[in-house]
């Protein structure tokens, strides 16, 4: 039987280290961290709606399983072994397509953390032998998270209706962005 190429589960970059979420003895630093960004989530993350320590004991387990069967890498964006916010890559439509996702503690915004985290993740993924594409999504009236992508060289490729359920700030209107293996500069 073949070993499925993973990135690693540790990802350095500078004074920033993504780690891969350790099941539920992750689950007090994972509660705290959504808890404190509730309201600088909500206008855009839909699930925030139904946050509770279920529904992060789930995510945490979900994290576990998809991590197991190759399906989606979940990571604590930590800085000074404090975790401040979430990455994650999970398989997108075609198998050679990947999608990354990303957010952070209020406090942690508007510092380059977003931009280097995904830059950090884009070239571990770009590191797998199987990954052609990489692609960002975010709602149109989100504008910062529009300027992570824009400042990794990615290309806007369309714009499509959001899938529900949808964003409370939303524009219903999903940006999609994508960065080709084949159109990458390194990323630094």
């Amino acid at each position: 039987m073949a070993v499925m190429a993973r990135p690693s589960q540790y990802i350095e970059c500078g004074d920033l280290v993504l780690r891969r979420w350790r099941g539920q003895s992750d689950f007090v630093p994972a509660f705290k961290l959504i808890e404190e960004s509730l309201e600088h989530l909500r206008p855009w993350m839909p699930w925030v709606a139904g946050h509770s320590e279920k529904s992060t004991r789930d995510f945490l387990a979900k994290s576990e399983a998809k991590w197991a069967n190759g399906d989606a890498y979940n990571y604590a964006i930590t800085k000074d072994g404090t975790i401040i916010g979430m990455c994650q890559t999970y398989r997108w439509v075609e198998p050679q397509g990947w999608r990354v996702g990303y957010w952070l503690h209020p406090a942690a915004t508007g510092q380059g953390i977003a931009t280097r985290a995904t830059a950090a993740m884009v070239a571990e993924m770009f590191a797998l032998p199987d990954v052609e594409y990489v692609e960002i999504t975010h709602d149109l009236a989100n504008a910062p998270s529009g300027a992570v992508p824009r400042r990794l060289g990615f290309t806007e490729v369309r714009r499509e209706q959001a899938p529900p359920p949808a964003a409370p700030s939303g524009s219903g209107i999903e940006v999609v962005w994508r960065l080709n293996r084949a159109d990458r500069t390194p990323i630094s």
